[in-house]
């Protein structure tokens, strides 16, 4: 059957803020649309289109393009994503920043034809009055999973977080009884007993326009997280609907598609030959790591013995002059962007020393690979407590005084990596996520 014209096709607009790990979901996203004859149109800014493109390159997928707003206070010139500021605290101001798109976003909204549906990040809040006025559904994606979702609006409807004295003291959850959480797994502003400030003003302005909206499509799917699911589609609104993990809508790059293998894919494919596991290790492009801890990173994975991809943006003399020759025969450091599912889909990647960036432990999930959890920031606490305590698929690393944003020392590090590549209870994670219920979804979704 001939694919339908595209003026005819039903039209839906995406709208990515402008960070990695929120937009890259949703080009995955993109690509699950367009496998179902959907017209899509993506909007972005200049500084930002370009990764967008190349994501796209090979479909018919639209871009249009937004001038970023200029001149805006505490945002520096030129930054247009939040892996270029150069601090986090600055989210806020860059966040509300957007706001000044919204008469370009209609003038451009208001010429696409036959458009359905709206689905915006749930910062970008000012969408849902440009897509009430256009009469459009406007759908909200976070970038989370059901269970941290459920977790912190909990927190705050029953104010859990202004009982405890002490920062590490246990919270109860009060329709959770079993989770086990303190003060210190969350950021500000919900770790403080009263949250209140510019932070916690844009968190309840995106709440009040996410609470308008049609509803909220999550990168998760049910069997992942039932209960999470269930419970919030019966207490609060707007409904989830599971549609993910989008990362399978696109197949991973398969080796004829490079025109000469990229460094660590080649040396992937040695250590696979040599019959060698490896560490996967990446945190993100937002993490703020002190020289002091990354000291600490380096002595541990040096003396673990274990063979280890890293990932970085950290300069040679930033790790430690003279690591990577140490290492070279085991160790490889990697300071481009990278493939990262080809890399947790090869056969000899066994172990992965995550943030627990959402979108990380979803890859990490559908490729079986155990995760070493050791969050930094945002909801990473909470996703770190899901991989070990919920589904079981991983370890999380030990901080020298055992609290949950402890400093992590080089000898609980190579720990901790020896367990999860040779231990007991890594062999545990590693049969739990190869042969466990999720692992059976994920191979009826990709057969």
């Amino acid at each position: 059957m001939a694919a339908s014209p595209r003026s005819s096709r039903p039209h839906i607009v995406l709208f990515p803020f402008m960070s990695k790990g929120h937009t890259i979901p949703l080009l995955h996203l993109a690509r699950l649309l367009l496998h179902r004859n959907t017209t899509v149109t993506i909007f972005t800014t200049l500084a930002n289109k370009p990764f967008i493109s190349d994501s796209l390159s090979d479909t018919d997928a639209s871009i249009v393009e937004l001038p970023f707003p200029q001149n805006i206070d505490a945002v520096p010139a030129g930054v247009e994503s939040t892996d270029k500021l150069p601090s986090m605290s600055l989210f806020v101001p860059f966040a509300n920043a957007t706001k000044l798109m919204q008469p370009n976003f209609e003038r451009s909204l208001e010429i696409l034809p036959n458009v359905i549906c709206i689905i915006s990040d749930g910062f970008l809040g000012w969408t849902q009055q440009s897509a009430a006025e256009f009469g459009i559904p406007r759908l909200v994606f976070y970038g989370w999973n059901n269970y941290s979702q459920t977790i912190c609006r909990s927190i705050v409807v029953y104010s859990l977080l202004s009982g405890p004295e002490l920062d590490d003291e246990p919270i109860v959850m009060t329709n959770f009884p079993w989770i086990k959480l303190t003060r210190n797994d969350f950021d500000e502003p919900f770790n403080s007993r009263e949250p209140k400030g510019t932070h916690m003003d844009f968190i309840i302005e995106q709440a009040i326009t996410t609470s308008k909206s049609y509803g909220q499509v999550v990168n998760s799917f049910y069997e992942l997280e039932p209960l999470y699911v269930e419970y919030w589609n019966r207490a609060w609104e707007p409904k989830v609907w599971c549609i993910g993990p989008f990362c399978l809508a696109e197949s991973v790059k398969s080796d004829p598609q490079y025109h000469q293998k990229p460094t660590w894919l080649q040396w992937l494919d040695k250590q696979l030959a040599q019959g060698s596991s490896v560490l996967y290790v990446a945190f993100g492009s937002q993490a703020e790591i002190s020289s002091q801890q990354l000291r600490e990173i380096v002595v541990g994975l040096e003396a673990s013995k274990v063979n280890f991809l890293w990932v970085t943006r950290k300069s040679e003399s930033e790790l430690d002059d003279g690591f990577e020759e140490r290492v070279k025969e085991r160790g490889l450091v990697v300071r481009e962007w990278v493939d990262q599912r080809a890399i947790l889909g090869h056969e000899s990647v066994r172990g992965f020393l995550s943030h627990c960036g959402w979108n990380s432990v979803l890859e990490s999930v559908c490729a079986k690979v155990p995760i070493l959890a050791w969050p930094m920031m945002a909801e990473q606490h909470l996703n770190a407590q899901m991989v070990v305590e919920e589904i079981k698929v991983g370890l999380r690393v030990e901080t020298s005084n055992g609290l949950v944003k402890g400093f992590v020392k080089s000898e609980g590090l190579e720990k901790m990596v020896r367990e999860l590549m040779e231990g007991e209870t890594g062999k545990e994670a590693r049969v739990s996520i190869m042969q466990g219920l999720v692992c059976n979804f994920v191979n009826a979704l990709a057969a």
